[in-house]
């Protein structure tokens, strides 16, 4: 009805003689639609160049080891930390017996009652304890019965080195959203970014619960006699070449490591398909520089085997430019045989030809035997014979917990301490700029100001105009011919366009003598994607600014600001203004208004997200993706801000 709706007042327009559109490619430096992502991508390759710069300065062996130690500390920071150890609480819960290797089926509890479900293949031949591997799956709704973790399973296991692959949340057994007919509501990619949404408000990620469950694979198999607690590797692909890329970096128990169709470099990301989902993308990598080669170069000089396939959509060129790093600095380490990189002539995937040389790899450096190995025809197992949960699903176990329970209870614990904060309001807004990274109004810059046309109507003109400052702006002036010397800052989340029809909301309040800027914020209505969709916005534009230690939030935040700063400037009338904001405007308006009091008379939100706690409470509403900011629950919430206004001016 909604789009109805915009399409007759659009037809309107034009029936009128009224073009209504401010932005065109050459005002804005390229198409609208991508204003947006090309000031991320500006900033992004600011960050590149800068990393460069401090990648060149790793001379020496005291240089190298002072990076990987303040990387790996960085990097569990920005994750929010891990939580503490608790009883695995394993137990074999059936087994398989086949020629050459045992199949266990496992369940064990990476924290209390947060259930994983995990294959561990045992070698028949030789003797132990063996070498064990840890392989996370890649994005297969049949997680670790996945054909291809069957494969590397038993390629491992018919060569003397013992093998567990487990499902990771959202996959096979562990779907932490089920339907009424007990079956997955959403695919694995969707569900992680979903589980990002609850997760980042509390300073976590997705790869958070992802990293802790593979680090908790690692300490099963550690805790077996039959395997060698120092001869741990660890391979998978795409989302499992992920997975083992961040296990490799930060689990120093990780001997020797292979990830597959993985690896490229965030340049090259950008450049092709952009940012992929949640775990994929750490807050703030790309700005304190810690890129896909920096994975292999803070475990130098540990064997790490990259493979790579030529038709990959992770692009082979970003590939490539990592390995050249990290055997630079391997090389700088007096170990450059340690690092390798095989490319199959393939699309992506997990194929023989990479299964292989990654066996052989493992048993190089875990066994000291290096020969060439070859694949046996082995048949896998049927996914339902490797179930390790009693109905298929560990969330149907009584008393399961899922994330969504787990990030609930981390955030009543920071309930507590929101609330300590907040009772002294000025420290408190303080911490909030400490987070969110908004800029104080003086320290903004000024737009320069481009005025692209004017429309005439009864009683008022619409100045069409381009506010530039870091990107560019379209928007709407509505000067009344008789003024009060009132005016308003109209922030609409799908646009500036919807309410401007005549007799509409801003027409209203132009004829009541209000002076009205009717703006679109960053990635809204002309820079905007067209559609809400089921994030609410552009989603790789929401985690390339993640990437940069940024939110749509924040950065609306700063175009309201700048926004304001110009109309209250602008002609005679009152400094202070009436700000509106409807939808997905509201978080920014919110903070807008919070830390800027005095240049606002009053707020009035509309539809507006009412707490970050409901992102915990459900992440997987629509819409809901534009609003995360990462960490914002450990100091406020949406709430707190409401109500620091409300004791300053009017608000609705």
């Amino acid at each position: 009805m909604k789009r109805i709706l915009l399409c007759a007042v659009l037809l309107a327009s034009v029936a009128r003689g009224e073009d209504l559109t401010v932005l065109d490619e050459k005002i804005a430096g390229g198409p609208p639609k991508q204003t947006l992502s090309r000031y991320l991508r500006q900033l992004a390759d600011r960050a590149f160049e800068r990393r460069r710069a401090e990648y060149e300065k790793l001379k020496t062996e005291e240089q190298i080891l002072a990076y990987q130690k303040r990387m790996r500390k960085e990097f569990i920071t920005r994750l929010g930390g891990f939580p503490k150890r608790t009883p695995l609480n394993a137990k074999v819960v059936g087994a398989l017996e086949r020629d050459r290797f045992r199949i266990e089926k496992i369940l064990f509890e990476s924290q209390p009652q947060h259930y994983v479900t995990a294959t561990l293949y045992l070698p028949k031949q030789g003797k132990p304890p063996y070498p064990g591997v840890v392989i996370p799956s890649g994005h297969s709704a049949t997680g670790k019965g996945a054909s291809y973790n069957q494969q590397g399973c038993m390629i491992l296991a018919s060569n003397g080195i013992a093998a567990m692959a487990y499902d990771p949340i959202g996959q096979g057994a562990r779907s932490q959203f089920l339907d009424e007919k007990a079956k997955p509501r959403f695919r694995s990619t969707t569900e992680h970014t979903i589980t990002g949404v609850g997760s980042i408000p509390l300073g976590l990620n997705t790869a958070t619960y992802r990293i802790w469950d593979g680090m908790r694979a690692i300490d099963y198999l550690c805790s077996r006699k039959e395997i060698d607690a120092k001869k741990i590797g660890v391979t998978g692909c795409s989302g499992g070449g992920t997975l083992s890329s961040y296990l490799m970096a930060l689990d120093e128990r990780v001997v020797c490591a292979a990830p597959s169709c993985y690896l490229t470099s965030f340049k090259r990301l950008i450049e092709t398909i952009g940012p992929q989902d949640a775990e994929q993308n750490i807050f703030g990598q790309i700005q304190i520089g810690l890129d896909h080669a920096d994975y292999i170069m803070m475990r130098a000089p540990k064997p790490t085997l990259i493979l790579a396939a030529t038709r990959d959509f992770f692009d082979i060129q970003g590939t490539w430019d990592s390995f050249r790093q990290a055997k630079r600095l391997y090389t700088r380490l007096d170990h450059p045989e340690r690092v390798s990189l095989v490319e199959t002539p393939t699309k992506h995937g997990y194929p023989t030809a990479q299964r292989e040389p990654m066996a052989q790899w493992m048993r190089r450096w875990l066994l000291k035997i290096d020969k060439p190995v070859t694949e046996l025809d082995q048949e896998t197992t049927p996914v339902e014979k490797l179930f390790a949960s009693p109905k298929g699903q560990t969330m149907l176990i009584p008393g399961a917990r899922s994330v969504v329970d787990l990030n609930r209870a981390i955030n009543a614990k920071l309930k507590a301490r929101r609330t300590k904060l907040w009772k002294d309001p000025q420290q408190a807004l303080k911490e909030v700029r400490r987070i969110t990274g908004i800029g104080e109004m003086k320290s903004l810059p000024r737009p320069t100001v481009r005025k692209s046309g004017v429309v005439q109507r009864d009683g008022y003109e619409m100045q069409k105009l381009v506010l530039s400052a870091r990107t560019s702006r379209p928007a709407w002036l509505c000067i009344p011919q008789k003024s009060s010397g009132k005016k308003v800052l109209y922030l609409h989340g799908q646009g500036k366009h919807v309410d401007a029809e005549k007799g509409g909301p801003i027409e209203k309040l132009v004829l009541q003598g209000k002076t009205v800027l009717a703006v679109d914020l960053s990635g809204i209505g002309e820079t905007g994607s067209g559609t809400d969709g089921i994030w609410g916005g552009n989603w790789k534009d929401v985690f390339l600014a993640y990437l940069l230690g940024k939110s749509l939030v924040g950065i609306r935040t700063e175009d309201a600001l700048i926004a304001s700063r110009f109309l209250s400037e602008h002609g005679k009338g009152e400094p202070d203004l009436e700000l509106i904001a409807i939808g997905s405007t509201g978080p920014a308006a919110l903070h807008a208004a919070a830390l800027e009091s005095s240049g606002f008379s009053s707020v009035k939100l509309t539809k507006s997200l009412n707490d970050w706690s409901d992102l915990v409470d459900d992440p997987t509403r629509k819409g809901r993706l534009v609003h995360v900011f990462h960490g914002a629950l450990r100091a406020y919430d949406l709430s707190d801000l409401r109500r620091h206004i409300e004791r300053q001016m009017k608000m609705e």
